[in-house]
């Protein structure tokens, strides 16, 4: 259904609400005129109905009688009776009596009497409707008094229900009557809360409300978990009539934040349809969390005004500039989607408030894309690293969990703890930068982990601890045991990794078996507790009393490979016994897969702790790996051609067996037979595309030998993939007789951008002044100021002092991350230069 026609549809359906509230003269004629016996007959279970008694020789007051026979009509919408009762002048009972029939009306339901009212309090149709839905929904409209009896109310209704809160100045208005009708239709959803005090109202937190006006606040105590806390509440900024309150419960009832994954321009929400724009946030899978907390807190922020929707960049394929990150749709017919790259959450709120932001923000993209074609040739990233801060850099990172060191900490809190984490970074370097956020989610990953401290020393503000630790590049990781000794990370810089490398550098390396029934179990996989939630295969060394050498050199290679592997060793009087139920001698390598369900038995030869370090890492490796991004530099390092598998998810059962059976086979592994999940790992697309320039049919096997030649060759597609097919294959490959599909190229990867030359550039600059002549005086040397990096101001935060701590605190979801860069068309330093 289009949004025209979906608005139109919702534009009756108000009208079909509204209708009971529109008075007819005529509707006189729904008034019955019984006699007191004849009415109180009629009366039904469960049927409300109002009744005024009048006697025929009394003039009665016309003018009430004139609203109660014009309220008759919007009465009976609710299933409400209007009656005038004639009294004959000789019944004197209670209700025909002088005194009542011209000062009172009675509300019944049934044969009960729920209300008497004075014919003062129902002035006027607003009043009479209001007064009795008032009286009929005791149970659904609370009257509150006091700030205690609301929050009673809440309290109760948290985790279970809303509340819609209303204020009205006076009882009987046309806003106490539209409150009631609303009440009658979501009674039943939500509970109504009326007041009249207007202490009360500025009670709830409104700023200096005006209490000469009627207010409606929804309460979401539904979504409340914390009782201390009120509920969130969204004010009706619109008067209170009962097409606005019935517009403003649907908006709450609407999902805060909708997922769509479809074109926007067929998107069609409740807010298009009652003429309030939509707000689409654009995400993609690797940032959905912090995408989704973002468009949660915009859509807070724009509850009733606008509605947020999340769009995923995976699922859509949108024709728009990758930097956009924002899309406004306007309820307005014909009126194009306008994405937009906005900085932060507070531009988006902006962008809905003010209209002209809209045009401003427009107006500035083109001016960056006219800048963009004149300096076409510099409009290059070459840095990817350094993109990424850059977009980032309004980021705020938490850094409560990492202890920052100085000169005069540093070695106190590497003494104080059995193991110190130091990340050693530059705080106006891109990869220190992007290093230091994975470094927090570490320190989140190990909350709460005894014995273990995470710091981080800023080796621009103290660059002699840095230079007493040996610390020579930027990022560095080491970790410190009581200033016994330590170990420096060599690994990838993902969290995982870092978070992998410290758990298993709590364990020694190697762990020291003291019996045979140990070091079985550490061959099962019974590892220290620290390690149980990691899966490693087990290495043991067994060494006799004669080995000695071998040994020193086995626990120096557990000191370099402290952190990556998990390392057994056991020496004791009856290692031989262990060693032969093996068939090795020692000193020997015992390799356990699969939990001890095969092990493996490795001679070790008389070599360094070196060598022996590489040909653990060697004897690691699966025989038949999976390649991902992280494991791919282990199998680059051995040198040898790659015979790769590509598969669109997991490889069949017969595939799978046969490339074992290859890699098994060959005889000291001339070459690594793997495989390549695209769906686990998406780079291999356009892996593919480089060999292939199209991606052919799954699952395809291809021979590459990187390191000499650079020659991709395809395996048949029509055959069969099997042990007997690739070798044979591989066969005519040896002599000649395959055709490459491709020659990748032998041109070295070289960034974009030519390199500063700074000597050149200080030449022209200042061409009087010597370069041998650089030197300042003592003490008049300049103040040493950090080399300018995008974000290096503002994303590492150090601690703040007591005075601005309240201002750097942020509501979490602010950034707008992920899809697109925040400031990729407002500060493009990293693509210009312009950081000089």
């Amino acid at each position: 259904m289009s949004p025209r026609k979906d608005r139109w549809v919702f534009s009756f359906s108000f009208l079909l609400f509204c209708a009971s509230s529109i008075p007819t003269r005529g509707s006189a004629r729904l008034l019955q005129e019984p006699s007191p016996q004849e009415y109180f007959r009629s009366l039904q279970a469960g049927k409300a109905s109002l009744a005024y008694f009048n006697r025929n020789v009394s003039p009665g007051p016309q003018p009430f009688l004139e609203q109660i026979e014009d309220s008759a009509e919007a009465l009976q919408d609710y299933g409400i009776s209007v009656v005038k009762v004639n009294c004959p002048n000789e019944d004197v009972s209670r209700y025909c009596a002088k005194e009542n029939t011209l000062r009172k009306a009675y509300l019944f339901r049934g044969n009960l009497l729920i209300r008497e009212f004075p014919t003062d309090a129902l002035f006027d149709v607003n009043s009479i409707v209001a007064n009795v839905l008032f009286a009929l929904l005791f149970n659904e409209v609370k009257y509150v008094e006091t700030l205690a009896d609301l929050q009673n109310i809440e309290n109760t209704l948290k985790g279970r229900s809303n509340m819609v809160f209303a204020y009205v100045p006076a009882t009987g208005t046309a806003e106490h009557r539209a409150v009631m009708e609303a009440a009658f239709v979501y009674g039943t959803v939500h509970q109504f809360v009326l007041t009249t005090e207007a202490t009360l109202l500025k009670d709830t937190g409104s700023d200096e409300p005006d209490v000469s006006s009627a207010r409606l606040l929804f309460c979401h105590c539904q979504r409340a978990t914390d009782l201390t806390q009120p509920c969130r509440r969204t004010a009706m900024e619109q008067a209170l009539t009962k097409l606005n309150i019935h517009r403003h419960l649907k908006l709450m009832a609407a999902p805060l934040v909708t997922e769509v994954a479809e074109d926007p321009e067929k998107v069609s929400t409740v807010h298009l349809q009652l003429g309030l724009p939509l707000v689409f946030i654009l995400s993609q899978k690797e940032t959905y969390e912090a995408d989704r907390r973002t468009a949660e807190f915009v859509a807070w922020q724009l509850l009733g005004k606008a509605g947020v929707a999340l769009l995923s960049r995976d699922l859509v394929d949108l024709n728009v500039l990758l930097r956009s990150n924002v899309a406004l749709k306007t309820p307005d017919e014909g009126v194009a989607i306008k994405y937009l790259v906005l900085e932060d959450a507070n531009e988006v709120i902006t962008l809905v408030e003010d209209k002209n932001k809209v045009k401003q923000i427009q107006e500035d993209e083109e001016e960056e894309d006219e800048d963009e074609k004149e300096n076409n040739s510099q409009d290059v990233q070459d840095d990817q690293v350094v993109e990424a801060v850059s977009r980032d850099k309004k980021r705020e990172l938490h850094l409560e969990q990492i202890l920052a060191l100085t000169e005069e900490t540093f070695d106190s809190a590497l003494s104080e703890t059995s193991r110190t984490v130091v990340l050693f970074y530059a705080s106006w370097e891109a990869v220190s930068l992007a290093v230091l956020r994975s470094y927090v989610e570490v320190a989140d990953h190990l909350k709460g982990v005894e014995g273990v401290l995470l710091s981080r020393v800023n080796c621009w503000d103290w660059p002699g601890v840095c230079t007493k630790e040996n610390v020579t590049q930027f990022p560095t990781v080491k970790i410190y045991e009581k200033r016994e000794r330590s170990v420096t990370y060599d690994g990838m810089w993902g969290t995982e990794e870092l978070t992998s490398f410290i758990t298993l550098s709590r364990v020694s390396c190697p762990l020291k078996l003291a019996t045979i029934d140990e070091a079985e179990g550490y061959l099962r996989g019974d590892f220290p507790s620290e390690l149980s939630s990691y899966h490693h295969t087990s290495l043991l060394g067994v060494f006799s009393t004669a080995t000695s050498e071998a040994r020193e050199a086995f626990e120096e290679a557990g000191n370099i490979l402290s952190g990556h592997v998990t390392m057994g060793m056991y020496f004791e009087d009856d290692a031989l016994a262990l060693s032969r139920k093996y068939e090795v001698s020692p000193p020997a390598l015992l390799l356990a897969r699969g939990g001890g369900r095969s092990v493996e038995g490795i001679a070790l030869s008389k070599q360094s702790a070196q060598d022996m370090a590489r040909m653990i890492r060697y004897e690691l490796l699966d025989v038949f790996p999976e390649i991902t991004v992280q494991n791919l530099p282990r199998y680059l390092q051995l040198g040898k051609p790659f015979v790769i598998l590509f598969s669109d998810g997991d490889i069949g059962q017969v595939e799978g067996e046969e490339m074992l059976k290859l890699a098994k086979g060959t005889p000291q592994r001339v070459f690594v037979a793997c495989w390549l999940n695209l769906k686990k790992t998406p780079v291999g697309r356009g892996v593919l595309k480089t060999y292939f320039a199209t991606v052919p049919s799954l699952p395809v096997l291809v021979w590459v030998n990187l390191h000499a030649g650079g020659q991709v060759f395809q395996f048949p597609s029509e055959q069969p993939i099997t042990e007997t097919n690739i070798l044979s294959w591989l066969e005519k490959l040896k002599a000649g007789l395959e055709i490459p599909s491709s020659t990748l190229s032998e041109e070295d990867w070289r960034p974009p951008l030519p390199a500063y030359d700074f000597l050149q550039m200080m030449e022209t600059a200042m061409p009087e002044l010597p370069l041998l002549h650089t030197s300042h005086p003592r003490g008049d040397m300049p103040r040493r100021q950090p080399p300018e990096s995008p974000g290096a101001d503002t994303t590492v935060q150090e601690e703040p002092s007591q005075e601005n701590k309240a201002e750097k605190v942020g509501s979490p979801g602010r950034d707008l991350r992920g899809t697109a860069p925040r400031l990729a068309a407002r500060e493009k330093q990293g693509k210009k230069h312009s950081e000089l």
